[in-house]
């Protein structure tokens, strides 16, 4: 642990900086934030039981405060739990037959999965399959029966049918990219349509209160000059429900980018046709979403890249660049239109936040460094960069503050962060807790101001790094 004081005790850090060169940071305690509080929106994909059973991560998931769980692709490439077919193996049996289903590994799964406290979004469906020869990824052929299938799921889990559970899981989604063709669906989009509306009706009309949702999609539209534009599948899935009088209660998308701050454009896009499709009360879920390096997805995909190539390239992911996107990310998302929104994903290995031993990423120090931030609450004014995210807040008793900093593009300015208006009287204590290349949320600076002084820190956060600077009346 590196110890500092005021700005003047760092002389030595800033004197070879070059006048003009020093960039700005601050926030006025003073001043609430017209966004009110700060959001939950730290959710992700994935459960705590990983690796065949062999990795528990439940105490790493409360770690991160963890709101929501959203179950797909769970244990994937080889998912045995959560899947219909895992469920449901027979699909010439009958639905009302408890011996039809095999609950047994997702009852374990989801059982621990609660155990950290999140709430669960079911995706009813299947995982992607990026094999030659898919399996499971096709349209079902009998729409009724597969809805009859999943009122049997929600039974089970929500009702204790076949000594089943009451853990009264709220949100249910059908489906997952339907325009992901041939790795999520090899139908039309008919055919996903009519297995949409099928199954909502039947899942609401028995259960009124659940929140009944889709289509989970990778491409809901896109976006050029700063305009969004939905994509005919968004447009033409919509106008179909409103035809057909289908439940949506959450429309669900996916967004993988290298600009953390095009999730809130996006988001506005997507409410905005929402709202002109008579959607208005209908919830938005960014449900799956993460750093894309060089916005290229061709680094995973082939032969090719395979080995070296494609390893470098998660280390980019799951390293210090990866935990400056997702910090701000969670930051910019606080002033979208998303009601909920879930990192993908929490499982080890490629774009997981734990390797394969279930060791933390830097991802997952990110995450936790945001749900530090929320035992302040009380969000204030905060003054960044275009390439540095600022937030900042206070407890609700008032005796202690902190920001949150996430450095994604300024690697040869200093930054400078002053607090204004901290509300207490006498000495302060202060940390600067980091994650990058080196620090996994450590302390890296801390020191003690007294009565009446003023902070001004260098933080010596060159990007890619996070910044949470904590305070507390002493």
């Amino acid at each position: 642990m590196r110890v500092g004081l005021i700005l003047f005790s760092l002389v030595f850090v800033a004197a070879s900086v070059l006048a003009g060169e020093t960039i700005a940071l601050e926030a006025d305690f003073s001043k609430p934030n017209a966004k009110g509080e700060f959001r939950a929106l730290h959710g992700g994909n994935g459960g705590a039981l990983q690796g065949g059973g062999i990795l528990d991560l439940t105490e790493r998931f409360k770690e991160m405060g963890t709101p929501l769980l959203r179950l797909h692709d769970c244990h994937w490439p080889n998912p045995d739990v959560v899947d219909i077919h895992t469920l449901f193996p027979n699909f010439a049996a009958d639905p009302e037959d408890l011996a039809s289903y095999d609950f047994r590994k997702t009852d374990e799964f989801i059982a621990a999965t609660l155990k950290t406290g999140a709430k669960i979004v079911y995706r009813l469906g299947e995982s992607i399959e990026h094999t030659k020869v898919r399996q499971y990824v096709h349209p079902p052929k009998d729409a009724a029966k597969w809805a009859a299938i999943c009122v049997g799921v929600v039974r089970h889990y929500n009702e204790g049918w076949a000594n089943g559970f009451k853990h009264g899981i709220q949100y249910w989604e059908i489906w997952n990219e339907p325009e992901n063709r041939p790795s999520m669906w090899s139908g039309t989009d008919a055919d996903y349509f009519a297995l949409y509306e099928t199954t909502a009706k039947a899942l609401k009309s028995r259960w009124p209160d659940l929140k009944i949702g889709g289509p989970a999609l990778g491409y809901a539209g896109k976006l050029e000059k700063g305009i969004f534009t939905p994509g005919d599948f968004m447009r033409t899935f919509l106008a179909h429900c409103k035809a057909s009088s289908a439940p949506l209660d959450f429309f669900s998308w996916h967004l993988y980018t290298a600009d953390p701050g095009e999730c809130v454009v996006r988001a506005a896009g997507i409410r905005a046709e929402l709202n002109r499709q008579g959607f208005e009360r209908t919830e938005s879920h960014l449900n799956e979403w993460n750093f894309l390096p060089d916005n290229n997805w061709s680094p995973m995909m082939g032969l090719k890249t395979q080995g070296a190539p494609r390893e470098k390239y998660f280390a980019r992911i799951g390293g210090a660049e990866g935990a400056a996107f997702t910090a701000a990310a969670l930051l910019n998302l606080q002033d979208s239109s998303v009601d909920q929104a879930n990192y993908y994903s929490f499982e080890s290995g490629g774009f997981g936040t734990f390797s394969q031993h279930g060791a933390p990423l830097k991802p997952f120090y990110a995450l936790k460094a945001f749900n530090t931030l929320l035992e302040t609450p009380l969000r204030v004014e905060a003054t960044g960069n275009a390439n540095v995210a600022v937030s900042g807040g206070l407890s609700r008793d008032k005796r202690s503050a902190a920001v949150l900093i996430a450095n994604t593009g300024v690697k040869d300015q200093a930054l400078k962060f002053t607090p204004k208006n901290l509300p207490w009287d006498g000495a302060t204590k202060w940390e600067l807790w980091v994650v990058d290349a080196s620090l996994g949320f450590e302390v890296m600076h801390s020191g003690l101001l007294p009565a009446g002084g003023t902070l001004e820190l260098n933080t010596d956060l060159k990007a890619p790094a996070v910044g949470l600077i904590r305070f507390k009346k002493e």
